[in-house]
């Protein structure tokens, strides 16, 4: 029988302060961050609503801003854009006179670690060419890739978009003119020679 005046053997003492230890240890270790991402998911959507309002004013300078720094942009059929002056070129083209520019996401997904999240959705593009004929419209959809940056605001990264439509097929090659007896007579003279 146990006496409570004696001390604990080998083993036991070893098994007692290494689970002190490991409680211990398991206690001062990194905290696990708040799950955030319901919270940047719905900041993402009105940033991404935002954005879609400002592209509808025509506002290139304002529509740019949502870029970081160091974003590109992958427009369809054209060479990728990388940073914000050359994106400021892509969208002044893109927002010329005449054109109404909206898009909406349909899913978001941020990160746990809350420093990426991407969106998907659909885009429409309309473009007057005239006042006397109905706007061309276009629709298609879109992947951006949001991060947030040092200062805590989220910017965009990476934006690719690409149209519904199908890919017209490419004009069929004239045919060659019918040659002239003048042409024949010539080629037949070049060919004796």
């Amino acid at each position: 029988m146990l006496n409570h005046s004696e001390k604990p053997s080998g083993p036991k003492l070893a098994f007692c302060v290494s689970l002190i230890l490991l409680l211990l240890a398991a206690a001062c270790g990194p905290a696990t961050p708040p799950d955030n991402r319901a919270t940047d998911v719905s900041a993402l959507r009105d940033l991404d609503a935002q954005w879609s309002k400002t592209a509808g004013t025509n506002d290139v300078d304002a529509s740019v801003a949502y870029y970081s720094d160091d974003a590109s942009l992958l427009p369809p059929n054209a060479p990728i854009v990388t940073g914000k002056q050359a994106i400021r070129a892509a969208w002044a083209a893109m927002l010329a006179p005449g054109v109404s520019l909206s898009w909406q996401s349909d899913k978001v997904e941020a990160s746990r670690s809350s420093d990426l999240a991407y969106m998907t959705g659909t885009y429409t593009m309309s473009t007057k060419q005239s006042l006397s004929k109905a706007p061309v419209t276009e629709q298609g959809k879109y992947v951006e890739v949001w991060k947030k940056q040092a200062d805590g605001k989220w910017k965009v990264v990476a934006d690719i978009f690409n149209s519904d439509q199908p890919e017209q097929a490419p004009a069929p090659a004239p045919m060659p003119a019918k040659k002239t007896k003048h042409q024949e007579k010539h080629k037949k003279k070049h060919r004796r020679s």
